[in-house]
């Protein structure tokens, strides 16, 4: 299978539609993360995504609607109030889990009564999802356990060969995948920490919950696909967590006796390391550019043949919760207070 780069053009969306309607895939952008698309009614169609990710079965995909009115044929029932609040909050970076109804394939689903649904910020990704005329399955455009895909490039470099097409939409503004709540139960409960943090949500939500294993080591999650190893480059990855004293006195002790060693921190610490393999992440007061840039840095420091990265840890609150999440997965939880 020879892979299609596509532009955003009408024609171009047309013929990837096209690709969607005949049981293909097509990997598209969003805001968060590329998606790896398919007929998300079509079980055929579905079992290719979990072929060309090497993906486990018993992980439950996400549906991504055009219009919020799409989402009452794929669900069994919802709050008058929750539709209310999600018409505030979509379009946009939230996953809500709720009953599901009779047409959504047990492939969707991994067997659960319950459906995820989203419906994407992005216009372009609206406007192809309306002309494939389906719900949409896409989960991240990326082999699995790897970083999740912020560009085609990221996306070519894992699934050249495996999928029909991507749709090059840019950059990926946010950087990080979408906040799961989980809405089927009488406490909306994040499952999986995203760019819309508990916080923000509480502004519409009278309580909201975060599952446990997301805040204790050991716990099972809620989410099935939150047990899986995500985000992880070839290299290995160390978190530090401490002051800007200790952190740069413990890098320099790694870098005195590691070669190959690659450094992820935040603006404050330019011109501390004698290393060439050094990303800055933004300010530590302004977690976004962190979160933007988190999976292209990994990416980044694999193809500088870096062996062992050391990223600066962040305290677990706000975005920094959702961020924290990702480099827990990618690091095997190797996580070091200094």
């Amino acid at each position: 299978m020879k892979t299609k780069i596509f532009n955003t053009d009408k024609e171009n969306l047309i013929e990837a539609a096209d690709i969607i309607k005949n049981g293909g895939l097509v990997a598209i952008p969003t805001e968060t993360v590329y998606g790896l698309a398919a007929d998300g009614l079509n079980k055929k169609a579905i079992r290719k995504i979990f072929e060309a990710k090497n993906r486990p079965m018993d992980n439950p995909l996400i549906l991504h609607i055009s219009r919020i009115d799409e989402i009452h044929r794929l669900i069994k029932e919802i709050d008058k109030k929750h539709l209310e609040i999600l018409s505030k909050l979509w379009p946009g970076p939230l996953t809500v889990i709720l009953k599901k109804s009779e047409i959504i394939p047990d492939e969707i689903s991994a067997g659960l009564d319950t459906v995820a649904i989203r419906m994407p910020r992005l216009d372009i990704t609206r406007a192809f999802i309306y002309l494939c005329g389906t719900p949409l399955a896409a989960p991240s455009a990326n082999l699995s356990t790897k970083p999740s895909p912020t560009n085609a490039q990221d996306v070519f470099e894992d699934m050249d060969g495996r999928i029909d097409a991507i749709i090059d939409g840019g950059a990926s503004d946010i950087g990080i995948e979408s906040t799961v709540l989980d809405l089927s139960q009488d406490i909306p409960k994040i499952l999986r920490p995203g760019f819309y943090t508990k916080e923000y949500l509480e502004q519409y939500f009278e309580k909201i919950e975060i599952d446990n294993a997301i805040l204790k080591e050991g716990e099972v999650p809620k989410s099935p696909g939150q047990k899986y190893k995500h985000y992880a480059p070839n290299a290995k990855v160390i978190v530090l967590m401490g002051d800007d004293d200790s952190f740069r006195k413990e890098v320099k002790n790694i870098l005195s006796s590691q070669k190959n060693v690659g450094i992820m921190t935040f603006d404050n610490d330019r011109d501390q390391y004698d290393n060439e393999n050094i990303i800055y992440m933004g300010s530590k007061n302004n977690l976004s550019t962190m979160a933007k840039i988190l999976f292209k840095s990994f990416r980044k420091m694999d193809e500088n043949g870096v062996e062992l990265i050391v990223v600066r840890g962040v305290e677990e609150k706000g975005l920094g919760l959702s961020i924290m999440n990702r480099l827990k997965k990618a690091a095997s939880n190797n996580i070091r207070e200094i």
